[in-house]
């Protein structure tokens, strides 16, 4: 009964931010409840069971700023975590208490652009863990469909892809230019899609680690992405290099291309208060390279040869390209054929020489072909920096593609359905959900329906 509130809250002094259901505990008895707010505190609530509520960060010593996003852990009853705009993530067990005194931090590891700390106490108390990712806000994060894998989206414009148990950094990219504000995961796992502050969605290939394709549509900020899980997905056919190397020299089968038109559809929504709807088709997903070039690929070469049974991405020892003044000078990824790294890397040495001496020197000792063997080697200074990565060094790498090194994809449908932004986007089987800043909840048809 839409006239009827289950429940209603008013707050004096700071505002919901997000909230989370627990699904995985959902049921007649108990509908368990996160709510983030304006001033860093997080709240549970149990819609059911009316006196069950709990405020964490109450006194802010955890942590004073935005809460951003706040997600359970996936099939977990008690496990959450909560994003800050202050680029901090905590992980809080619901069931612990939250300290009399700001928590103490030890190391536990750390790499590009992250640092991951765990709480001194003598008694278990939240938060369990503290990351430190990227610089700026934490605008949003998603876990993989199988919960193994956790990606973040930044202020500073950095996807980052983390192996949540092992804290493990598994892939990054850096957005056209400005901050990335949303983030998802296609219903299989294999893509991550993000928007932001660039205007465009961008798909990032989570096995390959690389940008597969952007998407041009809004005229304003990408405030929200969606795969549709009810449209394509389930037929989506195994890329044909992924299986291993030997089948290139055969001629390519033809039954591979016939395959559904639309592998993957997701949507977007804007402060342009514009909804787009794109596909993601088989040809942007695997074009066919010619049989030349496909041999490269495969790193049939001294590049660097892929692990058996890894997918190719971990089998770089997550050798994340980036040119020398990031502070991670490392080489392409061996599986860039020679032809394109060097006319990619090419471009960056205009804006070198306006260096200090000896940044062109580096810069061509770490991006010459002759030293991707070497890809492992981390230069001095990179580990547990959260420097902000310069926009035009990165520009024309693996991490950001220029825009006419990766196909530019156009929206299925583009409309204006609203009077202010967009900030909500869901797809349920028999409609599409948005809500906007105006307060609005709306349900859709979906398209042919």
């Amino acid at each position: 009964d839409l006239h009827k509130p289950i429940d209603k809250r008013i707050y004096k002094g700071t505002q919901p931010t997000c909230h989370d259901f627990n699904q995985f505990t959902a049921a007649a008895d108990t509908i368990a409840l996160l709510v983030g707010f304006s001033a860093g505190q997080v709240q549970y609530l149990d819609l059911v069971k009316k006196d069950t509520s709990k405020l964490f960060n109450e006194e802010r010593l955890i942590d004073k700023t935005k809460v951003t996003f706040v997600k359970w852990l996936p099939e977990t009853e008690r496990l959450f975590l909560a994003s800050h705009a202050s680029g901090h993530l905590y992980l809080y067990d619901a069931e612990q208490p939250c300290g009399a005194a700001p928590p103490q931090y030890n190391l536990l590891t750390q790499g590009e652009g992250f640092s991951v700390f765990a709480c001194k106490s003598k008694t278990p108390r939240n938060p369990l863990l503290k990351w430190a990712v990227g610089e700026g806000a934490l605008n949003e994060f998603a876990f993989s469909p199988d919960g193994r894998s956790l990606a973040c989206v930044s202020q500073d414009g950095c996807l980052r892809v983390f192996h949540f148990d092992s804290m493990l950094l598994q892939g990054m990219m850096k957005s056209y230019f400005g901050g990335l504000l949303c983030v998802c995961w296609s219903p299989d796992g294999r893509y991550v899609v993000t928007g932001g502050e660039d205007d465009l969605v961008t798909v990032w290939s989570f096995a390959e680690g690389r940008v597969v394709a952007r998407g041009h549509g809004h005229k304003s900020w990408v405030n929200a992405v969606a795969f549709d899980p009810f449209t394509g997905a389930a037929q989506a056919p195994q890329p044909p290099e992924l299986s291993g190397g030997e089948e290139e020299d055969e001629p390519p089968d033809p039954l591979v291309r016939r395959s559904p038109a639309v592998t993957y559809r997701f949507g977007s929504a804007g402060q342009d208060t514009q909804f787009c709807l794109w596909d993601l088709t088989e040809d942007v997903l695997y074009p066919r390279p010619p049989l030349s070039r496909a041999r490269t690929l495969t790193g049939s070469g001294d590049a660097g040869v892929p692990v058996p049974g890894l997918p190719r991405s971990l089998s770089r020892s997550n050798s994340l390209p980036q040119p020398a003044g990031t502070g991670s000078a490392r080489s392409p990824p061996p599986d860039v054929p020679p032809a394109l790294s060097v006319g990619r890397f090419a471009t960056l040495t205009l804006q070198e020489r306006k260096g200090p001496p000896g940044t062109e020197k580096e810069h061509k000792r770490y991006h010459s072909l002759g030293n991707i063997s070497r890809s492992g080697e981390k230069p001095p200074g990179g580990a547990g920096s959260r420097g902000r990565l310069d926009t035009a060094k990165v520009l024309g790498t693996a991490l950001c593609p220029r825009i006419h090194e990766v196909p530019l994809l156009e929206p299925l449908v583009c409309k204006k359905i609203a009077h202010e932004r967009l900030t909500v986007l869901l797809f349920l089987e028999d409609c599409i959900v948005t809500a906007c800043q105006e307060g609005l909840i709306c349900t859709w048809a979906r398209p042919g329906k």
